[in-house]
């Protein structure tokens, strides 16, 4: 289930947020100030965080000015202030959402479940993927090999990715064919062969551990046999 950092320094508040969240069934961790918030986030293992602007020790502005240097956890604000350019700094900060107190804890409730199904699409696009040495992150079309970059065009990087993502899976030609190409892909099937050897000319050849195998009569497979 979805944890949440509240950061909120009024108890009796948060306490309140607290009850509720975990009757919709999210874990909660609490925190009374914003240092104490800060090193809470930068810990890792939240889902979402809620954060109080006017906190004692660190404000949550600063908190999330911090906190966007090297996280992208989906971040709510809360907050008294309800002045237009509070909410704009905020959100030119990072925050993907602001909630001026006092809220219904229904509205709370829907602006969290969108920010996590924003943030869950937002790991996803930047989720990377891994076989021994080999690594591909889609989000900057970027493929290396023992920290090498191999450069590789759009139909080997769209096919070597459709095997890193069923990596130990053995892949009939079929299943490469309507994945990759599409299925009204209408030329010759042994282009995936052929692309399957491209590919192994630029990830595979060159080093001395082999990773894309071939499995007779049935297909292809991405595995790290060491």
């Amino acid at each position: 289930m979805p944890r949440i950092l509240l950061v909120e320094d009024e108890e009796k508040l948060a306490r309140f947020v607290e009850l509720e969240l975990k009757h919709e069934g999210y874990e909660v961790e609490k925190a009374f100030d914003g240092r104490t918030g800060l090193e809470m986030a930068e810990a890792g293992g939240f889902d979402l965080m809620l954060l109080d602007i006017m906190l004692p020790g660190i404000n949550g502005l600063e908190v999330l000015r911090r906190i966007r240097k090297a996280s992208s956890l989906p971040v709510i604000m809360l907050t008294a202030r309800d002045a237009v350019m509070d909410k704009v700094t905020g959100l030119d900060m990072g925050a993907d959402d602001y909630i001026t107190k006092p809220f219904s804890i229904e509205e709370l409730l829907a602006r969290i479940r969108v920010a996590l199904r924003k943030g869950t699409a937002r790991a996803e696009e930047n989720a990377s993927f891994s076989c021994a040495d080999l690594c591909l992150d889609p989000a900057r079309h970027r493929v290396t090999r023992g920290g090498q970059e191999i450069e590789l065009t759009g139909r080997e990087f769209a096919l070597l990715q459709y095997f890193l993502e069923n990596k130990t899976h053995v892949l009939t030609r079929e299943q490469v064919l309507s994945h990759v190409w599409g299925y009204q892909y209408m030329g010759e099937t042994n282009v995936v062969d052929v692309y399957v050897r491209y590919l192994r000319n630029k990830i595979d050849d060159p080093f001395e551990q082999k990773l894309l195998h071939t499995v007779r009569g049935v297909g292809y497979v991405l595995r790290d046999d060491t």
